[in-house]
């Protein structure tokens, strides 16, 4: 294993930028989050999952004019360090870093429970440490063995759910084993109203909804590894979003058909009373095989992604340079071990103090993801507001609707922020954001060394260093600048 850092690999194609996305979106907030914002919302959180599609849209297509403008490893930290400041970087990229992390220790953690399902005398930490040593290894191969691994169990996700759609429109068109309950459209507004969850419901299951459009971001963080940035960026921004609502709409209007919305258990899966209903006997089995494969698609992107976040915070040297190397098949292995890592210690985590360590987990990632959001928009704003006309006039990937779009998102965004203070399960989010963000200033006023001119850009790893020395360290790098310990 080389320890160079000449840069990484371009080995990740148009499919599997798309699955990849698909991958991290699609998971637990539809399988399992979405009976919370049902609860919730009751059948209006159909217009929840649009509404809130259509920002996650606006900041998808904002990021994806930057990243076809200046494609690049760990984007979200770049391009906030170039338009609003290395410490708007330093606390983007760390906190999308750790976002990433948070939400493997949860996933890691499902796949014992799930693999218990079929093999319940089995030690759970056998399986999980099974899993994160299988995903870790097959990250650290090449990234085109890591693209065609997330394309298929993503692949695996997708035709799940157009199964479950294509069931469920059955079911509501014929009765298929619908037994003496009511099935059909009328269900959506026969029990309440459509805003059945009223007016505090339907604002409050937005709380939920923005959760689970997380993930779709990465788009911008597979741009310095995709074949050909300017094609496949702009394909995948323009046809995720698309997916996802559907996916989403669809699949919840049909189980709110098949089920009137205050009979969905929100401590279950809404994904069993579709196969449920047509009295499939192996749809426990189904389900597991479903959720396990969802849940080592999210670990799978999510390593991915947090790898190559750390590794553009390195380059800018808001990271330890360490982090900088990468294999012969221009794989940062370095910070895949430090993911793998990461895994294993909140895997410990959740065994010695389960109850608290989850509660952090998911508000934390909450936090992280409306805040990486807010902070795209704002670099696109000032990016966009430097531009003269001319460099405008020439962007190949224009994000729509400006000025207006974004304003609006950014609203949208920083409002969802302030809901969370509004429910006591969700208000703790707040409390360990404020504490992360306050902790990764001081972290970056006494450790990061700013660049040396004040109009100084990020420098590639490349362009440091020809290559490694004898001793198997990078030649021609400076003193690595000391990150959070």
């Amino acid at each position: 294993m080389r320890t160079d850092t000449a840069g990484l690999s371009r080995g990740l194609r148009s499919r599997h930028i798309r699955f990849m996305a698909l991958g991290s979106a699609i998971g637990t907030g539809l399988f399992y989050g979405s009976s919370e914002s049902i609860q919730a919302g009751g059948p209006a959180v159909l217009l929840a999952y649009l509404i809130g599609g259509a920002a996650v849209f606006l900041v998808l297509r904002s990021l994806g004019e930057m990243a076809v403008a200046s494609p690049s490893a760990g984007s979200f930290g770049e391009y906030a360090t170039r338009h609003l400041g290395p410490l708007a970087g330093f606390t983007t990229g760390w906190t999308y870093a750790f976002e990433m992390v948070v939400v493997c220790v949860a996933d890691i953690t499902a796949v014992g429970v799930y693999m218990g399902f079929w093999f319940p005398d089995v030690p759970r930490w056998i399986w999980v440490l099974a899993a994160v040593l299988l995903i870790g290894a097959l990250n650290l191969v090449s990234v085109k063995v890591f693209g065609e691994l997330e394309f298929w169990l993503s692949l695996v996700k997708i035709v799940a759910i157009v199964a479950m759609i294509l069931v469920g429109i059955a079911v509501i068109a014929f009765g298929l084993g619908s037994g003496d309950g009511h099935v059909g459209l009328s269900n959506l507004w026969s029990h309440g109203g459509f805003f059945a969850g009223g007016a505090d419901g339907f604002v409050m299951s937005f709380a939920v909804v923005m959760f689970a459009f997380g993930g779709t971001e990465i788009i911008g963080v597979t741009a310095g590894e995709a074949e050909s940035p300017e094609k496949t960026i702009p394909s995948a921004v323009n046809s995720i979003p698309v997916r996802i609502i559907l996916f989403y709409v669809l699949t919840l209007a049909v189980i709110m058909s098949i089920t009137p919305w205050q009979d969905i258990d929100a401590s279950g899966s809404p994904f069993v009373e579709i196969f449920a209903g047509v009295g499939l006997k192996s749809a426990a089995a189904v389900l597991n095989l479903v959720v396990l494969t969802a849940a080592l698609s999210a670990i799978n992107s999510d390593i991915f992604a947090a790898g190559r976040t750390m590794f553009g915070l390195a380059e800018r040297r808001q990271g330890p340079a360490v982090m900088l190397r990468v294999t012969r098949n221009g794989v940062p292995w370095v910070t895949t071990l430090v993911m793998i890592g990461a895994l294993l210690l909140g895997v410990l985590m959740n065994v010695l103090m389960p109850g608290r360590i989850f509660l952090i987990i998911s508000s934390m990632a909450t936090f992280a993801t409306v805040w990486v959001w807010l902070m795209i928009l704002l670099t696109h704003v000032k990016a966009r507001r430097t531009m003269s006309a001319e460099e405008r006039a020439s962007l190949r990937f224009p994000a729509p609707f400006w000025p207006y779009g974004q304003i609006a998102a950014i609203v949208f965004m920083a409002a969802v922020m302030v809901l969370l203070a509004f429910d006591g399960s969700t208000r703790i989010a707040l409390v360990v954001g404020a504490v992360w963000l306050a902790l990764l200033a001081g972290v970056h006023a006494l450790w990061v060394r700013p660049p040396r001119r004040p109009d100084a850009q990020p420098v590639s790893a490349a362009e440091r260093t020809p290559g490694p020395t004898a001793d198997g360290d990078a030649a021609g790098l400076e003193e690595p600048a000391r990150a959070p310990r």
